[in-house]
């Protein structure tokens, strides 16, 4: 599952610089950015995905194991139903019931984690990034930069998210460069969650 960057990103972005308060019939010069991939295929996006990926592998590991060992002992439970009394078993079974409730707990717990850190992470990469538009859109008198989310079909040589790209790496040494396509790039690891128990 693919979660949004921010949300409202789309009305943010396709509302961002119409300007100029041309008549309608005259041209209007429009791109469009593919804003998620712009923010995770910066320098510091990559770095944030790498990040989320071993805070969720963590996260992940620790869900599996005791799953795993909930499962074990849940089979112990069955194999000694015939054994136990009533109330022994019932005990038993309260306790199982008890740390199943737990992990749901505890994977919830997690998810709001990975997004709050998700959130922290990419929320200055997105700020920097919508920069970047503002200063393409004003530099090249755009009237109206859309997200590439919110359109069906665009063509090439209309997407600017590879320059968007470069200008957000820019504070670390990458220029501006020509049209960029519009290849899709890695998605956000956190994104998914950690697998429910």
């Amino acid at each position: 599952m693919r979660t949004p960057i921010r949300p409202l990103v789309v009305a943010a972005v396709a509302v961002l610089m119409f300007l100029n308060g041309k008549p309608a019939a005259a041209d209007v010069k429009v791109a469009v950015v593919d804003v998620q991939r712009a923010v995770m295929q910066t320098e510091d996006g990559l770095r944030a995905q790498a990040t989320l990926k071993k805070l969720f592998d963590s996260r992940q590991q620790e869900l599996s194991k005791r799953q795993v060992e909930l499962q074990k002992q849940k089979e112990d439970i069955d194999k000694q139903g015939k054994v136990l009394s009533q109330q022994a078993l019932q005990k038993k079974v309260d306790d199982w019931q008890k740390q199943m409730g737990e992990l749901q707990g505890t994977f919830v717990e997690y998810n709001k984690e990975l997004e709050k850190k998700q959130k922290e992470l990419t929320d200055p990469i997105f700020e920097r990034v919508l920069g970047a538009i503002k200063r393409i859109a004003g530099q090249e008198s755009f009237d109206l930069i859309v997200d590439r989310a919110t359109v069906a079909f665009s063509r090439s040589d209309l997407d600017l998210t590879d320059r968007i790209i470069q200008l957000a790496n820019g504070s670390t040494g990458g220029a501006p460069g020509g049209p960029g396509g519009g290849a899709s790039g890695p998605k956000t690891p956190a994104s998914g969650g950690p697998t429910k128990p």
